[in-house]
């Protein structure tokens, strides 16, 4: 197969690049830098708001090129509130102390605008999965604080890293809590004629 035009990443994300490599797309990187805010207040709807926004931030600057961007954003869902990235420590250790021995979801939403003859087309969908972590005692919690692994992550830990030594199960797309569905993704590619 081969790729019918140029892709544009519209995040600084390294696991996105690697999801996106690993599905075969030759791609730039171009980093929105669009302010996050969303008035939505469903999972589902924040994601797919938040890469909407990223992926629109980036097309404006390629509106007359033949192009395709993709924005995503995920969050972490507990209890009905967001948990983000934390701001310190302490909110990091709050975090994991919340998901300790629970099952959240972890959400992520896509965004992809094909820009073809002056016209911009727009496609956007949501991915979930649900994460069972293991009960983690004080002192595992501040040893993974400790390793700065956190710092940058939805809910305070990385699956693909050494945060997955405390997820017991996942139940969805494994690469939707990494940050990109790549099943999902490779399918709209393919209905956006990325690939022929």
């Amino acid at each position: 197969m081969k790729q019918t035009m140029p892709v544009i990443l519209a995040s600084a994300s390294p696991r996105r690049r690697e999801i996106l490599s690993m599905l075969g797309v030759s791609f730039d990187v171009e980093v929105s830098k669009t302010e996050e805010v969303t008035i939505q207040t469903e999972p589902d709807e924040i994601v797919k708001d938040l890469a909407s926004q990223k992926a629109a931030a980036v097309a404006k600057n390629h509106i007359k090129e033949n192009c395709m961007i993709i924005g995503s954003d995920t969050i972490v869902w507990l209890n009905g509130r967001v948990l983000g990235k934390p701001a310190d420590e302490a909110e990091a250790k709050q975090m994991l102390t919340e998901l300790s021995g629970n099952i959240h979801s972890v959400h992520t939403g896509v965004c992809i605008i094909k820009c073809e003859n002056g016209k911009m087309t727009k496609t956007c969908f949501a991915d979930k999965a649900d994460v069972t972590f293991a009960e983690m005692d004080e002192e595992e919690i501040d040893w993974y604080v400790s390793t700065g692994e956190c710092k940058d992550k939805a809910g305070a830990y990385a699956v693909q890293g050494l945060g997955g030594r405390f997820v017991k199960g996942i139940c969805g797309d494994f690469y939707t809590v990494m940050g990109l569905p790549m099943a999902a993704l490779y399918e709209e590619l393919r209905r956006c004629h990325l690939f022929r």
